[in-house]
């Protein structure tokens, strides 16, 4: 859904303005007394032509509502992507603020330089661009022999990274040499060739998985004649199919092979064996996991489904020869799980594994955090915090909720008892506890390790603490004591700031205004919970 707007000449656009932005079912409901998504663009609309300037819209940009968030009381947040010159604007994406009456509040802007170029015309050509990110995918893999390397190169305004600029993003996708997928994209300047950023295409958890972790678990099923299907109707008709061992490339629309997805069925409806011998066991596990997370985000939040639509993503698990990753892909809107290499990890089919990767289709799909940088870190973090939570809220018994992330999948040869700690995250030896001006420098899920810091300071506060048997000691970077107010509470203020406040641009301070302007709107500037916020923020050296 796209609207246009004009610097000059308002008052004539307006009229088209809301034509354009209006479903056309949209009628009575708008009379309700909760506002509808078509009365919140419709507000966003005339609130887009009266603040133009504010926003740095003009005759030759263009909006499109990405995600429409509509609060309890009728408070309305619309988010939109933008173009200029109908190419895309990395970095161009805001959310309007609406009060419940729809009149204006406020904007979240992830850049808010004026975007002006002299030129669209690049004086690097697509081919070149293609050379270019083909060539950071190999030095990313330390010069690994790729296999079927493939670069799809788009114009864009790069608005994320200092002045705007016209800019190729580039997505080059290749196989390693055990055929598994590796991809990267790439931001290069287009007028000197020069790279601008460049970040994995594929988010992960590094990680591996045993079979079952959560013991015996309900399973919605669908019937078809004699058989039953690992097809879950109640949940937007999730289901889990074996890769096969097979891998594919379709990344960002490239599609060079695919692995299968064949759906798992039961004649008698009891599913797997608890071990890697039976196939269907890491199959059990990944629908389960799929089942928890819709289930959190429904009755914690009342998203329905990862886009909140209601259409349920697919699992793909036994994916590749000794995978050791997990990762969700937007373009088949699905997980995939390998099965480890035995060693360091078992099937990557844990539960908060589960929670972790598909949050970030969450993400993609509200703030869009970039995959670099401090924002990636964020990107990564939000996931890692949504995981935690999901595995709380399930309350199984055989996997039970701790602030560990992917305790179940490491082996042996790991060498430590997790991938990361969110109470005190350099105990991985790589994460940082506190925010520092290199933080964005660091892998990005290393670099998350300053909001899971502040995600369990707020959950739990300082200190020495035992939570379902685990012992913690979170320390501060300020030497002050932080008193926890609850996993409940930080679930809701970090996605009311993800989904309401949170840019593709949004970096560490700007996750602290985002997250005391959630708890502003929960509880009040006045409350223990905003205070909370800004000590926890304070207690990792943000702000």
């Amino acid at each position: 859904m796209t609207s246009r707007l004009a610097a000059a000449g308002v008052a004539a656009t307006t009229a088209a303005l809301l034509a354009a932005a209006l479903s056309p079912t949209a009628d009575a409901a708008d009379t309700a007394e909760k506002p509808t998504r078509a009365t919140a663009i419709k507000n966003a609309v005339a609130v887009l032509v009266d603040q133009a300037a504010h926003l740095g819209l003009t005759s030759v940009q263009s909006t499109a509502v990405r995600d429409v968030v509509i609060d309890k009381d009728g408070s309305q947040h619309v988010r939109y992507d933008r173009t200029y010159r109908q190419l895309p604007v990395l970095g161009g994406d805001f959310v309007v603020h609406l009060a419940p009456d729809g009149a204006y509040r406020s904007a979240s802007r992830a850049t808010a330089r004026p975007i002006s170029l002299a030129t669209i015309s690049p004086a690097v050509s697509a081919p070149k661009a293609a050379d270019l990110a083909a060539s950071a995918l190999r030095a990313a893999n330390l010069g690994e022999a790729l296999k079927k390397v493939t670069s799809k190169p788009r114009l864009v305004v790069d608005a994320l990274h200092g002045a705007p600029k016209l800019a190729w993003q580039t997505d080059a996708v290749a196989l390693d040499s055990l055929g598994n997928p590796v991809a990267r994209t790439v931001v290069t300047d287009a007028r000197t060739g020069a790279q601008i950023d460049a970040w994995d295409s594929i988010e992960t958890a590094t990680g591996d998985g045993q079979s079952l972790y959560g013991g015996t678990v309900p399973l919605e099923t669908t019937v078809s004649g004699s058989t039953n299907q690992l097809k879950d109707p109640t949940r937007g008709n999730t289901y889990t199919g074996d890769a096969a061992n097979g891998t594919d490339l379709c990344i960002f629309g490239i599609c060079i092979r695919r692995a299968p997805a064949t759906l798992f069925t039961d004649a008698d409806n009891h599913w797997g064996t608890g071990t890697t011998a039976d196939r269907a066991s890491a199959a059990v596990d990944a629908q389960y996991g799929t089942d928890e997370t819709w289930d959190y985000y429904k009755d914690t939040f009342g998203r329905n489904g990862i886009k909140g639509n209601g259409v349920g993503s697919y699992n793909r698990v036994h994916y590749g020869s000794n995978y050791n990753n997990a990762f969700w892909d937007n373009t088949c809107f699905c997980m995939t799980y390998g099965d480890g290499d035995g060693t360091t990890f078992g099937p990557l089919v844990s539960l908060d594994v589960a929670g972790h990767e598909m949050t970030h289709g969450v993400t993609s799909a509200t703030a869009n955090l970039t995959y670099s940088g401090e924002s990636g870190g964020l990107n990564e973090a939000t996931s890692d915090i949504f995981g935690t939570l999901v595995e709380f809220n399930a309350a199984n018994s055989t996997d039970v909720g701790d602030y560990l992330i992917g305790e179940k999948i490491v082996k042996a040869g790991f060498g430590r008892s997790a991938l990361r700690y969110m109470d005190q995250p350099s105990k991985d030896g790589n994460s940082a506890n506190c925010w520092s001006s290199g933080v964005g420098n660091l892998d990005v899920h290393y670099s998350s390790g300053v909001a899971n810091h502040f995600a369990y300071l707020l959950a739990e506060g300082s200190g020495a603490k035992t939570v379902n048997g685990v012992s913690y000691n979170s320390p501060t970077c300020n030497g002050s004591t932080v008193a926890g107010i609850g996993r409940d509470k930080l679930g809701a203020i970090w996605y009311k700031a993800l989904t309401t406040y949170m840019t593709s641009s949004t970096n560490y301070a700007g996750a602290r205004t985002a997250t005391l302007n959630a708890a502003r709107d929960l509880y009040g500037t006045g409350s223990a919970e905003y205070a909370a916020v800004a000590a926890a923020w304070s207690a990792v050296s943000v702000g």
